[in-house]
């Protein structure tokens, strides 16, 4: 039997087992003291929501390459903000932006490339109020993954638009098929409520989200047979979230990080003779 993705779906005998492990992993592994080191750590330090929606934003935009490395970025990006980073934002012309994140660098992302995005965040911001209700704005009401992806991709090509800039690798295009691991991520952040995930958005329904789809995730769902795809793309997601809407219909992403901590500790069993891709 297939999804009509054409992921491989789950027996209907191996329902109830299936469900136990999994909601036996996320007892054990969705906790708050095993978050670190995770970005999403940074955006437990406000109370505020639209300071989390900018932290958060920031925290998985920059969330590639070493984790050591993202974390100390990640704190070099958010240093300049201040202790209202959704008030520096919308009150930040282009030039002290660009002032503050003058040196910056991770990886390949220059200063330009974080102060562009916050000049977008905060043009978005001045414009609905806040990020959610941008996001709202672009929002197809359904129960199915493409409501959120079109979404997505309104909100990403709306911060393109208001931050000058007409692309960029901090702002991937949900469009071209890219599984865009990290906006997702942002998503999972702000729209889940529970001992991890903070749940800052009210207007989305996690039943919505798509899978963040990262090499730990792939190797994971094509092990459990959620996803045949060798590489980690859109579809992959998307056919990985379909598999587990089967378990937890209302929350398809409720064990995604359960799950990559396992395969970041090492700890998921690697499939012999399966050479999986990086996303």
């Amino acid at each position: 039997m297939r999804s009509s993705t054409g992921a491989a779906a789950p027996s209907r005998a191996g329902l109830p087992s299936r469900v136990e492990h999994l909601e036996g992993l996320y007892r054990e592994w969705n906790r708050r003291d095993l978050v670190h080191p995770d970005p999403l750590e940074f955006v437990y330090g406000y109370d505020d929501p639209r300071d989390r929606e900018v932290v958060g934003l920031v925290a998985a935009s920059l969330a590639y390459g070493r984790v050591q490395q993202i974390l100390a970025s990640v704190a070099a990006a958010l240093e300049p903000l201040g202790p209202s980073p959704a008030e520096f934002v919308a009150g930040s012309d282009d030039r002290s932006l660009q002032r503050a994140f003058d040196g910056f660098r991770h990886r390949f992302t220059a200063g330009e490339d974080v102060a562009r995005l916050l000049r977008g965040a905060g043009r978005l911001i001045d414009r609905r109020g806040s990020l959610e209700r941008a996001f709202l704005a672009g929002k197809v009401e359904g129960r199915d993954d493409a409501a959120v992806v079109s979404a997505l991709r309104a909100f990403a090509e709306d911060l393109r638009e208001a931050s000058g800039r007409p692309g960029g690798h901090l702002l991937p295009e949900p469009g071209k098929g890219s599984a865009c691991k990290r906006l997702h991520l942002f998503l999972r952040w702000m729209v889940r409520r529970d001992e991890v995930d903070p749940g800052v958005w009210k207007g989305v329904s996690p039943s919505l989200l798509v899978v963040p789809m990262d090499v730990h995730m792939h190797r994971i769902a094509r092990s459990l047979g959620a996803t045949e795809r060798r590489q980690a793309d859109l579809r992959a997601a998307l056919e990985t979230t379909e598999w587990f809407r089967r378990f937890s219909p209302d929350d398809p992403v409720k064990y995604d990080f359960a799950l990559t901590r396992l395969g970041m500790r090492g700890l998921w069993p690697r499939q012999p003779g399966r050479k999986e891709k990086a996303c």
